[in-house]
């Protein structure tokens, strides 16, 4: 599903499923074993949320397991709190990994043990040259590389080294332990690709046993053996990555070869993906955290409201392509709303207000009034509001010289309030600067509950908080982080921040919302989904915006 038809539905069996019904059919496998690799040096996205429900998703299709696991070889990026993350956005989006949690610190000992075995079949050597020197032995994509000085050193000297290398003997970067396989392969991965590296770096979980730690490319494949995993899902860039995934199971004489299989990464517009420039994001103080309700985080979209149930349709609808294709943002967004408008409770805030005065509604008096929660869900009940003589509404629904097609409050015009009464505007109130301050009307007291006893029509309703009541909130209203619709793909990314990003307001809310329990995502009647933001509390609601009630792309229709 590309952009240019972001409505499309995918096949109804994509690629990998028909692979795996093959492999079951013809006995190569009787159950699967998946598995989740993420390394935890940073938090998850919304593309790791496609592998999730890949890998999780197929397991229970099948059925069979799915792993998690964590590749934590690189102690120097990584940290616990990416760990407790990234479990906690795996568990939120739905899926469980029961008692299949691993780490590929798990595997050291025997990772290290591969490794000699490779050393022994001549398959393995420690190399003396520096990053940039190994740099300059590789060659390019059209000249075959050179090969290291050291590389025909004989099997006991290259023991002994690597053995000194795990002693830490040598500095950090000095030596390397590489693969032996041809310096003139034309995929570059496969001139003689590092195994280990010195790095005297702390283990969250090995402490400071190991000074030398396994590259992602020897690690990845033999975890992926030693755990069973049958089907090995990746992303395409990994696909020039395949024949050592293979070479390095084959070698080591590891019984499982599990299959790698590639599919294309999920794109998003207006949005970055790598890891990298997330974290850039984040340390350079451009947005306010990894769960910022404007990252593409997993954690940033559940502060920002999105239900997970919605990101797992996302998934669906996008299906599995073997090709790069860019989604639309507002694909997702349409998923969300899709989601929320069946489970979110609707109420009534005022975010831009002017003062409406009924004029003969006794003054110093107040009733209770009866609201549907939500009427796409007749289990969620009804609440009371409170009405009185002076009320907020949006300014934006009210014109003194109002346009033909304009149909909301106008001088003479009779309009519907909300779950209230019929009201007709009488006159206005102005400052010296002209500004309008108040809203003169009066109200039809038989009009109660919106409808009038004799048949009359009003062409509006709209909205309103009881002045008396209302409760102070505070808006954060987010719009697309970045301004260019492909910003992973420019030199310097960071040019096209959009600086106006997010914009802080203030609204007058239903005194409902401040008794609410389960904070979670709601609909401003009229206005948009809005999410409680962590950084509410007693004395102050706080609400990030997941979504306007409608794609804001779309041209609006007059009212």
């Amino acid at each position: 599903m590309t952009k240019e038809d972001n409505q499309a539905e995918p096949e109804s069996r994509h690629f990998i499923q028909q692979i795996i019904d093959g492999d079951l059919e013809s006995g190569k496998h009787k159950t699967i074993t998946t598995r989740f690799p993420p390394e935890p040096n940073g938090y998850l996205h919304i593309g790791h949320a496609k592998s999730i429900c890949l890998n999780f998703g197929l397991a229970k299709e099948f059925p069979g397991k799915c792993h998690l696991r964590f590749d934590d070889t690189n102690p120097s990026k990584e940290d616990v709190e990416f760990v407790e993350s990234i479990k906690e956005d795996v568990k939120w989006l739905g899926w469980d990994w029961n008692d299949n949690l691993f780490h590929a610190s798990d595997y050291f000992e025997k990772l290290y043990d591969f490794a000699v075995t490779l050393i022994k079949k001549e398959k393995a050597y420690v190399c003396d040259l520096n990053a940039e020197e190994v740099r300059e032995y590789r060659g390019t994509l059209t000249e075959p590389g050179n090969d290291c000085p050291t590389r025909n050193r004989t099997v006991e000297e290259n023991l002994e080294l690597f053995q000194q290398m795990r002693d830490g003997v040598f500095e950090d970067g000095s030596k390397t332990l590489r693969a032996k396989i041809d310096m003139a392969s034309p995929n570059i991965n496969m001139r003689d690709p590092a195994l280990y590296r010195i790095r005297r770096a702390h283990h969250d979980r090995t402490g400071d046993k190991w000074c030398i730690y396994p590259m992602y490319d020897f690690t990845h494949c033999l975890s992926d053996a030693i755990e069973g995993i049958t089907h090995s899902l990746c992303s395409l860039e990994f696909q020039d990555h395949r024949p050592l995934y293979d070479w390095v199971i084959d070698e080591t004489g590891i019984e499982c070869h599990p299959q790698q299989i590639e599919f294309a990464r999920l794109n998003l517009s207006y949005t970055v993906m790598s890891k990298r420039k997330l974290r850039q994001l984040v340390e350079e103080n451009i947005v306010k955290g990894w769960d910022d309700p404007r990252m593409p985080t997993i954690s940033g979209m559940r502060r920002r409201g999105y239900p997970a149930q919605a990101i797992r349709n996302f998934c669906d609808k996008i299906g599995l392509a073997k090709r790069e294709n860019t989604i639309e943002l507002a694909l997702l967004e349409f998923c969300v709303r899709e989601s929320l408008n069946k489970t979110a409770n609707r109420h009534m805030g005022v975010f831009n207000p002017v003062k409406l005065v009924i004029t003969n509604y006794p003054e110093g008096e107040s009733e209770t009034l009866e609201a549907i929660n939500n009427p796409e869900d007749e289990t969620a009940g009804k609440r009371s509001i409170p009405f009185s003589r002076e009320l907020y509404i949006e300014r934006d629904d009210f014109m003194e010289d109002a346009p033909k097609k304009f149909f909301r409050m106008a001088p003479g015009r009779e309009v519907r309030l909300r779950y209230a009464y019929l009201v007709t505007c009488q006159s206005v109130v102005k400052d010296d600067a002209g500004e309008i301050t108040e809203i003169h009307c009066t109200y039809d007291p038989e009009t109660k509950g919106g409808n009038a006893p004799d048949g009359r029509k009003v062409k509006s309703t709209i909205h309103w908080v009881s002045a008396e009541h209302a409760v102070d909130a505070e808006i954060r209203n987010y719009e697309l982080l970045f301004t260019e619709e492909s910003p992973e793909a420019k030199e310097n990314f960071l040019e096209f921040v959009n600086k106006d990003s997010l914009n802080i307001g203030s609204a007058k809310v239903e005194p409902y919302v401040s008794t609410i329990e389960n904070k979670g995502t709601l609909q401003f009647e009229r206005i948009g989904y809005y999410a409680f933001d962590p950084d509410s509390h007693s004395d102050k609601l706080v609400f990030n915006r997941t979504v306007p009630l409608r794609d804001p792309s779309k041209k609006a229709k007059g009212k």
